[in-house]
């Protein structure tokens, strides 16, 4: 397969998946929400910590040129970030809807975190997808020019995913 076909399926699915998303949102909320869900946001905050601390290890780890242990911790990031998306996407399947106060002084805080969150996020899926290819067919270049940018988004979708959940979390309504 070219660099060309796998870019091409790389931004396809990247489209899957933002559409997906945006038909989440719109789905009527459902009249039981099972057990499991509640428990989803929590464990989405742990995920996207858990993928600070790796990617903030593997760029320390490349930085001492061991390159296997920047490999195994991206891939295991990846792989987080996988696992914090099908979870996600579960728990937003049930129409759960938690709006912050519109009377609490840090709100435009919370929609200036929220709205750079969301569109940050938008890129950093394909962004992630191509340096991790280009990093495991051997394109290092490449892969390093990328990774310049994927890195900060990463890490700040991340980040701005903890402190969201934090600022949202007490105004859950389950």
């Amino acid at each position: 397969m070219t660099e060309k076909a796998v870019l091409r399926a790389i931004f396809a699915f990247s489209a899957v998946v933002l559409a997906a998303v945006a038909i989440l949102y719109n789905l009527p909320k459902a009249d039981h929400i099972p057990t499991f869900v509640r428990w989803l946001p929590h464990f989405n905050a742990v995920t996207n910590s858990t993928c600070v601390v790796l990617l903030i290890g593997a760029y320390l780890a490349i930085r001492k040129k061991r390159v296997v242990l920047h490999k195994r911790l991206n891939i295991t990031a990846f792989v987080l970030s996988a696992l914090f998306l099908v979870s996600y996407t579960t728990f937003h399947t049930f129409g759960v809807e938690t709006r912050y106060p519109a009377d609490h002084p840090w709100r435009p805080i919370y929609l200036t975190l929220l709205l750079t969150h969301i569109l940050l996020s938008v890129f950093v899926l394909p962004l992630v997808l191509i340096t991790l290819y280009r990093g495991l067919t051997g394109a290092i270049g490449s892969h390093r020019r990328i990774a310049r940018w994927t890195l900060p988004i990463w890490l700040y979708v991340a980040i701005t995913g903890v402190i969201i959940y934090l600022m949202i979390s007490p105004y859950y309504q389950f």
